[in-house]
């Protein structure tokens, strides 16, 4: 690091010698990605969103019923990595998820179980969540999943909203579990 000593006028008497002010220059830039978390901030995100999921896979071997969907673990990974970003926010982990179910039934419905149908559900969802303030892009693969796998909607539907709530729940949960960790969530609607 360069600094530069300049003087600075003063009315002093000719034999005081004028202060001198250091110019420092600025920082060189670090690059615009985020600061790498600590041992202890990443180790708690971490358990976090592993334990929420495992949780869903207990649930869902108790009712014999597949709980845990990959939009939900990439749900669990915003909501403990990135709890303050809009994506990770209850209103769009919990309608974002609804939005992408329910287009995505609507587009099966309509156009039947194709990859075409698939993507066509996904840029449907993004649009009605842009539209919803509800930015949450997992829940345009919950929209995929559905046109790809054809479950059934009255078993679906309650697994994927008490899945979202748990989600939302355990972020508000480990958010104060330790001190130092940004609350969660930000806004709750």
């Amino acid at each position: 690091m360069h600094t530069e000593a300049a003087p600075i006028p003063h009315p002093a008497s000719p034999d005081t010698p004028p202060p001198t002010r250091t110019v420092t220059p600025p920082p060189a830039p670090a690059g615009k990605a985020p600061a790498r978390p600590t041992a202890a901030a990443a180790f708690h995100s971490i358990s976090a969103a592993t334990t929420v999921l495992l949780g869903l896979v207990g649930i869902g071997a108790m009712i014999h019923e597949p709980v845990l969907i990959p939009p939900l673990a990439a749900s669990a990974a915003l909501v403990h990595s990135a709890p303050t970003l809009p994506l990770a926010q209850p209103r769009s982990v919990i309608l974002g998820h609804l939005i992408g179910m329910a287009t995505g039934f609507a587009v099966l419905a309509g156009l039947g179980s194709t990859a075409w149908a698939a993507a066509l559900a996904a840029g449907l969802t993004l649009a009605l969540n842009m539209a919803a303030r509800t930015p949450h892009s997992p829940a345009c693969a919950t929209a995929v999943i559905i046109v790809l796998q054809t479950p059934d909607p009255a078993r679906f539907a309650p697994l994927l909203f008490a899945s979202t709530v748990l989600l939302v729940l355990t972020g508000y949960a480990a958010s104060r579990i330790r001190r130092a960790a940004p609350r969660y969530p930000s806004y709750w609607w």
